[in-house]
């Protein structure tokens, strides 16, 4: 049996979303419920030269759209990434799941083959097969982002585990 190019993409960025939204629900309600300054846990880092967990987030979630967007070969959506708050993550997310939603698996089945160019005309230009930057770059990136935002949150003592990470499936 073959597994389809949107089975591998899409179902899996939005498990992965919608866990990533209840992580962060829970991150809120603890800083709520023990009087943490909410910007101590989204300003976060594990070292210093890391980004800190709101932008892990930010990240996390233009990969969900970009991959998927670049696969369906659809107009890939500009965000600011200017959120600060719980609620404004939780807004992107809800956004983004309400974008790769629309994208039926007709639009990315059979693009395999598709060329995919990162950052074009720039030093760090990465030609890819739209399979290979899904599996080798797109999927890898994206469980990047979200298993730091995780670590990030655990580290600083809101109780989640794995379940909470892996979400729904």
């Amino acid at each position: 049996m073959t597994i389809s190019l949107y089975a591998a993409s899409v179902p899996v960025f939005k498990q992965m979303l919608n866990a990533l939204s209840d992580v962060l629900n829970k991150a809120e309600a603890h800083a709520t419920a023990k009087n943490i300054d909410p910007n101590a846990f989204l300003q976060a880092r594990l070292y210093p030269d890391m980004f800190p967990l709101v932008r892990q987030v930010q990240i996390a979630v233009d990969f969900a759209k970009g991959v998927s967007a670049r696969l369906a070969e659809v107009e890939l959506p500009k965000y600011d990434d200017s959120e600060t708050t719980f609620a404004e993550l939780q807004a992107l997310i809800a956004k983004v799941l309400a974008f790769i939603g629309d994208i039926k698996p007709e639009q990315i089945d059979g693009k395999e083959g598709i060329e995919i160019v990162t950052r074009p005309g720039t030093p760090k230009e990465k030609r890819f097969s739209g399979q290979n930057y899904l599996l080798t770059y797109g999927l890898p990136q994206f469980f990047f982002h979200v298993t730091t935002t995780y670590a990030l949150l655990r580290h600083n003592g809101v109780e989640v585990g794995k379940r909470d990470y892996m979400g729904a499936f």
